[in-house]
Order: C-alpha cells, then sequence, then structure tokens
C-alpha cells in the first residue's frame, strides 16, 4: 500500500489551502483515494495557515496528518514547529526567500527553493505556493498528467483568466 501525507504550512493568504487542494484534486483524478483538511487561525491573511493532504492506494482512515512524509513550509514558525514531525526520510520544501535557517535534520531530503523571490521576478507575487508545489510534484514523483483538468476543477470561475499562469508558476517550480 502506498499512502503519502502531506503537510503545507505557512501564513493565510500566501495560498495554503489552494495548494492542498490542487494536491487533492491531482492525487483524485490519479485514480487514488484521498483526504484534504484545511485549517487556518481566526485571522486569515497573515494568521497561521496549515493544510493536511493524504493521497492513498486504499480509504484513507482519519484526514489528520501529525507525521507527514512530506512538509511544505513558507514561514518561519512553521518550519520551527513541524520540522521534527517529518517522518525519517521525509522531504522537506522550504521557501527560502521567506525562511533563512536551514532545517538542523540529517535524516530528512530538503529542497531550498526561493518561491517567493521567483513569483516576484516573474511578476506572479500571489502564485509562490503553486511554484513550491511544482517543486514538490517533481521531487515525489507525482504525476502532472491532470494538470489542466485539476486547475479547472479549483480556479473559480471568475479567475479563469489565472488558469495559465497558475500552471507556468507549476512549471516553473518544477524546472527549479
Amino acid at each position: 500500500m502506498a499512502t503519502t501525507n502531506v503537510l503545507y504550512a505557512g501564513f493565510g493568504g500566501q495560498g495554503i489551502l489552494f495548494s492542498g487542494k490542487f494536491l487533492a484534486y491531482e492525487g483524485l483524478l490519479a485514480g487514488k483515494h484521498v483526504s484534504w483538511l484545511p485549517s487556518y487561525g481566526p485571522e486569515m491573511r497573515g494568521g497561521t495557515a496549515n493544510c493536511s493532504v493524504i493521497i492513498s492506494d486504499e480509504e484513507v482512515g482519519s484526514p489528520i496528518v501529525s507525521k507527514p512524509d512530506v512538509l511544505i513550509v513558507m514561514n518561519l514558525p512553521s518550519l520551527d514547529k513541524y520540522e521534527n514531525e517529518v517522518v525519517p526520510g521525509g522531504k522537506i520544501f522550504v521557501d527560502s526567500s521567506l525562511i533563512e535557517r536551514k532545517v538542523e535534520r540529517t535524516d530528512v531530503d530538503v529542497f531550498y527553493i526561493p518561491a517567493t523571490g521567483l513569483a516576484a521576478e516573474k511578476k506572479i507575487p500571489t502564485l509562490a505556493n503553486m511554484i513550491i508545489t511544482g517543486k514538490m510534484l517533481k521531487e515525489t514523483g507525482i504525476s502532472l498528467d491532470n494538470i489542466d483538468l485539476v486547475l479547472g476543477k479549483i480556479v473559480s470561475a471568475r479567475h479563469q483568466d489565472l488558469l495559465e499562469v497558475n500552471k507556468d508558476a507549476i512549471k516553473l517550480g518544477y524546472d527549479y
């Protein structure tokens, strides 16, 4: 049985929940069992936000990810809080534009992606989340086969003009 437990964490407004929803839909369209559990502080933008995603070959018993195989962090408090929760041999993806410190563990694979800096440079400042997601997809071997279908499902009708730019952001991270 293959199960991947993913935890996205950062500040509200960074697209943490959107990225998790993207990943959950990707798993769903690949024929997997999935769980998507968003969590955010009462402040929304600027408060804490995290999102648990489970992708599995079997039914998911609980939507809570307490020991992630994959951790994506977009702020220092999230790295501080969740670094030690990642399973040995897991993967940690760090937005190195916003987090200066290095991961202290040596039993995990770490990827430093200047996602926020790349997003600003490419004039897509709200898509650092999708850039770091693209890198995570590449390094975990999660398929990009359904990217157009997934984005079509999760990008709202009033933001359909953002389909291609989201796709470009994912590719930018994937190729980084």
